[in-house]
């Protein structure tokens, strides 16, 4: 088993962390303060091919691998959590449209959004069906003798929204259950469409949530994905990745918080001497460098089973999930704990990596629910044969 990175998988490493260096580091303070969203940065992206990481080939994507994907998200997140997080999530919209919908669809759509021409939010979650997505209510209904639905309901929590052009709505249109949920493509600027205020939030303020009303909002016919009745099963298969990515970003934010802690506690002096003279010290950042080495290698296993469509890959990608958020978290919090006072400050980045850390913990289905994944996989029969 070789985990080297190839000569490629560098490459776009490389690429990646070079734009973070000049383009999200040296902003991303001033972008949490003023709760920008720098569009301008992110349509950049698209010029390196990192808004279509793993997009149809045919369609303009560059057709990566989930793994190569998550070396680059990682180190987008090096430079700016939520920027990189909202890149993920633009990603995963433009693979769903290049993979289910109308070849007319997605031939008019996908390369511009591969661009950064446009871009898009991802719009699964109610106010009353959030986990628990089979029971959502947004409803789309066929007019008898048309060619188009008309869409009404509600979805929160929508990264970008407001600000976007370009949804992926999912709605009922064909009956209750899961099996009655239906994947649209919708522009993002048609009547009938209202957006709420972008929520105050304890971070990710680098990017607008925002809830999106529909009320008779036409979306012609054409624009549904695969066939009606799938969209629940799109939605968890693009969950399946979108765990991955909310994980590697989660992973690229330790990666900094460590970084960012090691340099300091060679500077900061106590009792004479630099703090990282203290064993107390030296330990805890012995632990903070495994958990994040750990967290990562997680994270390279699962997309590793995705990119090769493994019957396991769903509790690979929940248990990757949950633990690289979960030990992002704490990478970050120790992190802020080695700053003392000042790590408690807004001039320095630790409280903001904290803050931004905890959000992933929810995203993309709670820790709760991946638990739930992994012990329903569990308790079928033989399922441990399968998860070694």
């Amino acid at each position: 088993m070789d985990f080297a990175l190839t000569d490629d998988q560098l490459a776009y490493q490389q690429t990646a962390r070079q734009f973070a260096q000049k383009e999200l580091k040296p902003n991303s303070a001033e972008w949490d303060r003023n709760s920008h969203f720098p569009v301008d940065i992110i349509k950049k992206t698209g010029e390196l091919g990192f808004l279509g990481l793993y997009t149809n080939a045919n369609y303009d994507g560059l057709g990566l691998p989930r793994l190569d994907s998550a070396i680059v998200f990682e180190e987008l997140a090096w430079g700016d959590t939520a920027v990189a997080a909202y890149i993920s999530i633009h990603n995963m919209v433009t693979w769903m449209i290049g993979e289910y919908a109308k070849d007319e669809v997605r031939a008019d759509i996908v390369p511009r959004l591969v661009s950064g021409e446009l871009l898009s939010s991802y719009c699964l979650t109610e106010p009353s069906a959030g986990s628990d997505a089979g029971a959502l209510t947004t409803k789309a209904v066929k007019q008898d003798g048309e060619d188009y639905y008309i869409l009404n309901g509600e979805k929160t929590f929508i990264s970008g929204a407001g600000s976007t052009d370009i949804l992926v709505v999912m709605a009922r249109s064909c009956g209750s259950g899961p099996k009655g949920v239906s994947a649209f493509v919708v522009d993002a600027h048609s009547e009938g469409i209202s957006y709420g205020k972008n929520e105050h939030k304890m971070g990710w303020k680098a990017q607008p949530t925002r809830t999106i009303h529909f009320k008779d909002t036409k979306v012609p016919a054409k624009n549904l994905l695969g066939n009606e009745g799938e969209g629940f099963k799109f939605a968890m298969k693009g969950l399946d990745g979108g765990r991955i990515n909310i994980g590697i970003c989660a992973v690229g934010t330790a990666q900094t918080a460590l970084e960012t802690a090691l340099a300091y506690v060679q500077e900061r002096q106590q009792f004479g001497t630099a703090i990282a003279e203290l064993q107390s010290v030296q330990f805890k950042l012995a632990d903070m460098l495994t958990e994040t080495i750990a967290a990562r290698q997680m994270i390279y296993l699962a997309a590793h089973k995705l990119d090769k469509k493994d019957p396991n890959a769903t509790a690979y990608c929940a248990m990757a999930k949950r633990m690289a958020t979960d030990l992002s978290f704490k990478v970050a919090n120790e992190a802020l704990q080695l700053h003392g006072g000042y790590g408690y400050l807004n001039e320095y980045p630790l409280e903001r990596y904290v803050r931004d850390l905890r959000v992933h913990q929810i995203l993309e289905g709670t820790n709760e629910i991946m638990r739930v994944i992994v012990s329903r996989k569990m308790l079928t029969e033989d399922s441990l044969n399968g998860l070694r």
